[in-house]
């Protein structure tokens, strides 16, 4: 996995890779892998799994890591299997062992939990976590065995399923399914499910299945897409506004376009809206001129929010990016 790697030649590549990131892999190994098989210049993941975490990772290459944002802000589903009567020090299996305790959980114990961690929920984060602290993460406080105060956080927890899983009689565990806004722990959710059975418990295995509206179901390995020509790695790509699928779409005209991207405001007959899509036509009837073929599309030029009839400009693509996308929608790619 961190074998050195041939230097490849570096270019432009816009749009979003669903991967569905491997066991064992750190979020960042994953999305190194990812760039250089894409041969991409710039490149961003949207949020941590951890290593003992698999499932959606959705990756954002050139334009489309100015909205990154998004889908760390997005709410998500796990799948989890967390073991009772054995806590970790570390909330999941890669910790050690710190105490031990016997199971007798019964299927109205499930149900009552249910209902206790439903909803707005308040949750301690984990030590072994990426939040700071003085400017260093809480993880590297773990590792010299320094415990920090952390204040609770309330997070919402949108639906949850827990059954007994079927397993051994010397590995109780319960299976969850878990739809979450973001901020979410699972390894601490497991815990404190675990306290409230009064067994103790730790996470085992934890897969995201989605993330943002986008389903595992979607997603690519790393495995597949290194034994994938070139073009066909690009065809994986979704195109940079699938990022924007929950934003309503404004199209400006030559003139208003230009000047939304030199950042000033447009007044319009819009309603106040929060997220808004911006797009504008003049670059893709250039594109279009220069194909020769295929419908004129509308190119993406950013986000905005609509206040008192003015769209005020969020975040923005730049010129060049703009132009790199055309050509993009010029060879019949990313059109998806």
């Amino acid at each position: 996995m961190n074998a050195p790697r041939a230097r490849v030649a570096r270019r432009p590549v816009h749009g979003v890779l669903l991967l569905d990131k491997p066991l064992g892999w750190s979020s960042n190994d994953a999305l190194q892998k990812a760039k250089w098989l894409m041969r991409a210049e710039k490149a961003g993941h949207t949020g941590t799994l951890d290593p003992l975490a698999t499932g959606v990772l959705p990756l954002c290459f050139g334009a489309a890591t100015k909205f990154s944002q998004l889908q760390l802000d997005a709410d998500k589903t796990y799948e989890a299997v967390a073991r009772l009567g054995v806590k970790t020090n570390t909330g999941d299996a890669e910790g050690e062992v710190i105490e031990e305790r016997p199971v007798n959980v019964t299927e109205e114990d499930i149900r009552n939990v249910v209902s206790r961690f439903t909803g707005l929920i308040r949750q301690i984060p984990p030590m072994h976590s990426a939040l700071k602290k003085d400017g260093k993460a809480l993880y590297e406080y773990a590792r010299a065995g320094i415990e920090v105060e952390r204040a609770a956080r309330e997070v919402t927890i949108y639906e949850l399923n827990i059954a007994l899983a079927p397993v051994d009689s010397a590995q109780a565990a319960i299976t969850l399914i878990v739809k979450c806004s973001k901020g979410t722990y699972i390894r601490t959710l497991a815990e404190d499910i675990g306290e409230a059975l009064g067994c103790g418990a730790h996470l085992s295995t934890l897969r995201r299945v989605a993330t943002g509206g986008f389903q595992v179901s979607q997603c690519v390995t790393l495995a597949a897409l290194d034994a994938m020509k070139d073009e066909e790695r690009l065809n994986c790509l979704m195109p940079v506004e699938s990022l924007l699928r929950d934003h309503t779409s404004v199209t400006l005209d030559d003139e208003n376009a230009g000047r939304f991207l030199s950042g000033l405001r447009r007044r319009g007959s819009w309603p106040d809206m929060e997220l808004v899509a911006v797009y504008g036509p003049s670059t893709l009837r250039q594109a279009q001129d220069r194909t020769g073929s295929g419908p004129a599309r509308h190119t993406l030029l950013g986000a905005a929010h609509v206040k008192a009839g003015e769209l005020i400009p969020g975040r923005l693509l730049s010129p060049i990016e703009i132009e790199q996308l055309m050509d993009e929608y010029g060879s019949d790619r990313s059109l998806a």
